[in-house]
């Protein structure tokens, strides 16, 4: 569990306080009290059983409803493909390894988790092999399903795959870029430098929202479904992690070259920065990790 729930109390607060207050109450008065995230709030109100397993499916799904940007796959690409159950317990289990509840190389036993989540077996075979293909979960014959390390390995990897994938979408789009295109990337990248930042989640969003814009109608789907994937994973792994001054300028002064590039139609040099843009955000979260695993070290 994290640090800061922990140091709050919140899984351990007196049910009284619970049942004076509606979930969405709950929530408002957590972040605002204990500088909690949704999703640590979330867990928390799920172990202690005031909110039930469907319950939070449809609570993280009305919470994304009411929020005032939230980015989509490209189209024709399912954002997790899964049951409403399978979907919700994914999104537990995976919050789970991210945040080291469950542990590197732990055993994740169907039947334990099925009885730990208050459901089937079904759901949670589902979710694992969600899980696996995004690369959390690896499955070894005869020995089942255990968490993969999500080390400095396991986001190098991602990141790189990024670079070689991400060049030839960005030059296929360049070319074929439209006006409608332009004025789009414009209004986005207009958005994340109103937020400056400030909402780190609001940035995730659009900073996902501006790729999509170039990537969504490539012919190559199954490209564009693995850059989707990846996307996920890395935004999953990095939200634990601040942007450094550096990284926010370069980030904002790469989009604006970006832009320049496709209003250009400078296919090549778009496809360039591109690749030097995925290894910076990739860089940025290994230097991150590092300074962690430095950290907990000394």
């Amino acid at each position: 569990m994290p640090l800061c729930v922990e140091a709050s109390g919140l899984c351990s607060r007196p049910r009284d306080i619970y049942g004076q207050m509606y979930p969405f109450e709950l929530i408002i008065r957590f972040q605002i009290i204990d500088c909690l995230s949704t999703s640590e709030i979330v867990h928390c109100l799920w172990k202690d059983r005031v909110i039930s397993e469907q319950y939070v499916y449809l609570l993280g799904t009305a919470l994304a409803e009411t929020s005032d940007f939230k980015a989509q796959p490209p189209e024709g690409i399912d954002a997790i493909g899964a049951s409403s159950e399978g979907a919700s317990l994914y999104q537990l289990i995976r919050e789970d390894i991210i945040e080291g509840r469950l542990a590197a190389n732990e055993r994740l036993v169907v039947t334990d988790l099925a009885r730990r989540h208050g459901t089937s077996t079904n759901p949670v075979r589902e979710a694992l092999q969600l899980l696996r293909g995004e690369g959390f979960v690896t499955f070894v014959p005869n020995r089942g399903a255990r968490v993969r390390p999500i080390d400095q390995d396991f986001v190098r990897d991602i990141y790189e795959i990024g670079v070689l994938i991400e060049p030839a979408l960005t030059r296929w789009f360049v070319n074929m870029a439209t006006v409608e295109d332009i004025a789009e990337l414009e209004r986005i990248q207009g958005l994340i430098e109103e937020n400056d930042f400030a909402d780190t989640l609001r940035h995730s969003e659009l900073d996902t929202a501006f790729h999509t814009i170039m990537y969504q109608r490539h012919y190559n789907r199954h490209a564009a479904e693995l850059w989707w994937k990846h996307r996920e994973v890395l935004r999953a792994v990095s939200r634990r992690f601040n942007f450094t001054l550096a990284r926010r300028a370069a980030i904002l002064s790469e989009h604006r070259e970006l832009i320049a590039h496709v209003k250009a139609g400078n296919a090549n040099e778009a496809g360039e920065l591109i690749a030097r843009h995925v290894e910076g955000s990739g860089r940025h979260i290994l230097e991150h990790m590092r300074a962690r695993n430095a950290a907990r070290a000394g």
